[in-house]
């Protein structure tokens, strides 16, 4: 006999040896442990199903006008529908986990028609029925779970963004002074705000009056009681801030 049929032979003799082997294995299972796992299958993809199709026509909505039911987003701000953008992104992702679910209990349920239920598909060794009953369509053992396989995926957003600036203050160098942000906003609002003169107090001869300068005095400041002459030599600048303080409470002639 050729030494090929006997070899082709011998390999289909070991794969049908090792499906009656997997076939004896599951065996192992009672009729009224097997049928008590199917239960707990069918229900676990009833449910899938059922979530899935919701998803489907809660996501078929794809505008985020439909999805969040306004009429218009020019007049919001894009932080006012952060949240709704969150709740969007966790849908499709638990979709997406769902449809991974469905798949494995569908598998779970062709290999209990087929006898192959119940063994690892690695080490083809039986899978104890607590794991199964825990976890009833897992294809693996304990020592050959895929779960201890941790995604290593980040989301695709963070290629844009840029981590967050732990020190505002970086670069600066011994000569220069601290400038805080709202230092920046009093200087760049003297050029135009949203703000109308009609949201201060007091009256003003020109716009670039209506916000402090940027070295105002602190509320917690307390001013000193001594009598102070124009004719006196002022050894730094005086704020506007400082100067009102002064003549309001005759430290300044």
């Amino acid at each position: 006999m050729n030494s090929k049929v006997i070899f082709y032979f011998i390999i289909t003799s070991f794969d049908s040896f090792i499906l009656q082997l997997r076939k004896d294995v599951i065996n192992i299972l009672t009729e009224q442990q097997k049928s008590h796992l199917k239960k707990i299958l069918l229900e676990q993809k009833e449910s899938l199903v059922r979530d899935s199709d919701y998803d489907d026509e809660y996501l078929e909505r794809g505008s985020m006008r439909d999805s969040v039911d306004e009429l218009s987003m020019v007049d919001n701000h894009p932080a006012d529908l952060g949240t709704e953008l969150y709740e969007r992104e966790k849908d499709m992702a638990l979709k997406v986990h769902d449809e991974d679910e469905l798949a494995k209990v569908t598998a779970a349920l062709e290999k209990m028609e087929n006898g192959t239920y119940g063994v690892c598909e690695v080490c083809h060794e039986d899978i104890p029925y607590e794991r199964l009953e825990a976890l009833p369509y897992t294809a693996f053992c304990i020592e050959h779970t895929d779960a201890k396989d941790i995604p290593k995926g980040r989301p695709v957003e963070e290629q844009v963004i840029l981590p967050p600036v732990d020190n505002s203050f970086s670069g600066r160098d011994d000569k220069d002074d601290i400038h805080d942000y709202e230092d920046t906003f009093q200087l760049v609002a003297r050029y135009g705000t949203s703000e109308t003169p009609s949201d201060f107090e007091g009256d003003f001869d020109d716009f670039g009056d209506l916000y402090d300068d940027n070295e105002e005095v602190a509320a917690n400041d307390e001013f000193e009681s001594y009598h102070v002459s124009e004719k006196d030599m002022l050894t730094q600048q005086v704020s506007r801030r400082q100067v009102e303080e002064a003549r309001k409470y005759d430290y300044l002639e």
